[in-house]
């Protein structure tokens, strides 16, 4: 919570400090206002930005126009995993060649697509939108691990390869998601659910002499016969 309130307060403090400029069109300072408020936008990208939309055709800036337009209009979480969805599922949830009694517990939607653009799984996600994080107040009832046990319940019920008797947990390797991991490790387990990691140590291409002790650690533990 406290974050929160720092983030917040900092973003009125940067709303406050972009002065428009007087040579310019309301419209033009408001489009650089916007602009600005993006991730890693300070005023000069904000410009450039402003700059190269003006200069583009009129369809080329109202199609962006049109697609900020249906991305904040159309888009949700998917109702089952919560990933990003414009439709009743996501693209993965409503496929039904995906595997059904395997589900992958990520952060974010944006760890989906990297997932996804291996082509290596072919099961199904869940998406915890956030991480354990005491510090910061972020509790289990602050991100959807409640979603995650009831999907698992309904799931039980369910025929066939249906019913979801793996989970996967692939959170990023930090404090906080190894928090995480723990407490969803500890919460599934007692339920009968088998649940495994994504492995963790030296990459491909990687060298001894560039790994970090953690990594080093990591490897060691998950050593596997040749």
């Amino acid at each position: 919570m406290m974050a929160r309130k720092i983030a917040n307060a900092a973003g009125r403090k940067a709303d406050r400090g972009f002065a428009p400029r007087p040579g310019y069109p309301d419209s033009v300072n408001r489009l650089l206002a916007g602009l600005a408020k993006l991730p890693g936008i300070g005023r000069r990208s904000a410009e450039r930005l402003a700059f190269h939309i003006l200069k583009q055709d009129a369809d080329e800036a109202l199609a962006l126009a049109k697609a900020i337009h249906d991305v904040k209009t159309t888009v949700q979480h998917c109702p089952a995993c919560f990933n990003f969805a414009d439709g009743d599922l996501c693209a993965v949830c409503a496929d039904p060649k995906r595997d059904h009694s395997v589900v992958m517990v990520i952060e974010q939607p944006r760890d989906l697509i990297a997932i996804e653009s291996t082509g290596m799984f072919r099961g199904l996600y869940h998406v915890l939108m956030g991480r354990l994080s005491p510090l910061e107040g972020v509790g289990p009832s602050d991100i959807t691990v409640a979603q995650l046990l009831k999907r698992i319940e309904l799931s039980a019920g369910q025929p066939g390869d249906n019913a979801i008797t793996e989970v996967i947990l692939a959170l990023n390797p930090t404090l906080e998601g190894d928090g995480t991991s723990l407490y969803l490790n500890e919460t599934l387990v007692a339920r009968g659910i088998t649940v495994t990691r994504l492995a963790r140590g030296l990459p491909a291409g990687g060298q001894l002499e560039f790994a970090t002790k953690a990594v080093l650690a990591d490897a060691i533990q998950g050593r596997r016969t040749v």
